[in-house]
């Protein structure tokens, strides 16, 4: 099998002609290479560190484990299929009900080591069998549904942790991820939260220095307390070099999440499969993404692309990193290059790995305030909520037939409001689980019941989520992107009939 790493070097390898694409087997000259994976590591970058402070998980880590996986991704997909392995939004609802029932970080990468291994025999599955096996387990009906309770399910995260730690600074930061997703087009709107993260960063440090300390119930504390709304203090001490820190317990008891060895519950695990439906269609809209942009036939290498993405999880967590996925903001930054060489990827991934070894850049992420955090998630959240409906809307789901409405109304519920199900004392099923396993469970029972004229109207198109593909559970919807709506790719003036 072929490593992909032998590019061609493109014309002259510094300038396109119009319409002129570099594929993934290209390159530009090294420089300009260098510097275009330079722009996919900023592109990433807001989101990768954000969901591991979310789920407390080590940012620093993460960002080393993110290079490390897209090596890997790449290397296993032959280099057909350029991607950055970002960290993926989809287990954050999960991760926080492991952790509302007492679980600490150990379980937490266990668990979704363990999604990382079941996505990845999908991934195998699927090349073996065909990606039409996609269509009849998960239909479009299904896998919108459990986006969208994923998403909705972390309503409570923002209203009762981050937001209430500086609603000001939060209620701010969201009006500028707002206005920078909207207004600014192309590379500026798709680094539309990392450019919040800095804006709510320096008016948490403006604020100290003007009004003074806040005072409010940290993450994770019970009683609300005087303090600066950016605590700067641990970044001095850090060294510049060095690798991430071991997982230790602070002074007062919590966890300072770091390397450390997965731990294994079949409850914690439970929490988070459902994850692994949402992964499924990324990639797959990733896929049929990059398929539109290159203009290749990219369905035989669909299964290995998501299985890529299971063994990248499975090596990050192993170390305790954070989960990965394919990044919808690297794609956009394709499109508006048109270079879609996976020289570039590569770049991007050793710079994360030289990122990695700076405990400094990891305790300056550690160090962003809980308000900033409250203002970014407020919008992260709805945006992948609302993924779910788009996949509907892109894939005409009808909501006149009961086999689609009745099962999925219910798990939609059920995920939102954290309904739970007990089985023993020592175990039940809720939330994001329970709504998942009603969604699916109840969509194919509901069809196989039905009277034949709803079971076929209710059957509706193949998936199609390549849209994901502007956006994912990874936070970044189609922000500036300049491209058919919803869509597949760059707009191209010579296949454009829209008016």
């Amino acid at each position: 099998m072929s490593l992909g790493l032998g590019w061609k070097l493109k014309g002259d390898g510094r300038s396109l002609a119009p319409g002129e694409v570099v594929a993934p087997d290209e390159r530009l000259d090294w420089p300009r290479t260098i510097g275009l994976g330079a722009q996919h590591v900023v592109a990433m970058f807001g989101a990768t560190f954000v969901f591991p402070l979310i789920m407390g998980l080590n940012a620093q880590l993460a960002i080393l484990m993110s290079g490390i996986a897209t090596i890997a991704f790449l290397l296993i997909v032959s280099g057909r299929v350029p991607s950055y392995l970002g960290t993926s939004a989809s287990f954050v609802g999960g991760v926080a009900a492991i952790r509302a029932q007492g679980g600490d970080s150990a379980e937490v990468t266990g668990a979704i080591l363990v999604a990382g291994v079941v996505l990845a025999l999908v991934g195998v599955a699927i090349h073996v069998l065909g990606s039409s096996l996609l269509h009849q387990v998960l239909p479009p009906v299904v896998t919108g549904a459990v986006v969208m309770l994923i998403g909705f399910n972390l309503a409570p995260v923002v209203a009762g942790i981050y937001w209430p730690q500086d609603q000001w600074v939060a209620i701010l930061t969201m009006l500028f991820t707002i206005v920078v997703a909207v207004a600014f087009r192309g590379f500026v709107g798709r680094i539309a939260v990392f450019l919040a993260l800095v804006f709510g960063t320096v008016l948490s440090w403006v604020l100290d220095n003007t009004v003074g300390q806040i005072t409010s119930v940290l993450g994770g504390a019970t009683e609300a307390t005087e303090h600066v709304r950016w605590d700067t203090s641990g970044i001095a001490g850090a060294a510049w070099f060095g690798p991430p820190p071991t997982t230790t317990v602070a002074a007062d008891g919590t966890e300072v999440a770091g390397i450390h060895a997965p731990s294994f519950s079949i409850a914690a695990v439970l929490l988070v499969l459902p994850a692994v439906i949402a992964l499924i269609a990324e990639n797959a809209g990733h896929v049929k993404a990059v398929a539109e942009m290159t203009r290749a036939d990219l369905d035989p290498v669909m299964g290995r692309a998501i299985a890529a993405d299971g063994v990248g999880t499975v090596i990050a967590t192993s170390v305790g990193g954070s989960p990965t996925t394919t990044y919808a903001e690297n794609i956009g930054v394709m499109a508006a290059t048109r270079v879609y060489s996976t020289a570039a990827y590569y770049v991007a991934a050793v710079v994360a790995v030289l990122f990695g070894f700076s405990p400094k850049f990891g305790a300056l992420v550690a160090s962003v305030p809980g308000g900033v955090l409250g203002g970014i998630t407020v919008v992260l959240y709805g945006m992948i909520g609302l993924l779910g409906a788009k996949i509907w809307k892109e894939n005409g789901v009808d909501f006149g037939n009961p086999v689609n409405l009745v099962p999925v109304a219910a798990g939609i519920i059920i995920g939102i409001g954290d309904v739970a199900l007990t089985i023993t004392d020592n175990f039940s099923l809720s939330g994001i689980a329970l709504g998942t396993i009603v969604v699916v469970v109840g969509w194919h029972l509901a069809r196989v019941i039905a009277p034949s004229e709803m079971r076929s109207a209710a059957e509706g198109t193949a998936i199609s989520v390549g849209d994901h593909v502007y956006g994912d559970s990874d936070g970044i919807d189609d922000l500036g992107q300049e491209g058919y709506p919803g869509t597949r790719g760059p707009r191209d003036p010579d296949r454009d009939t829209r008016p």
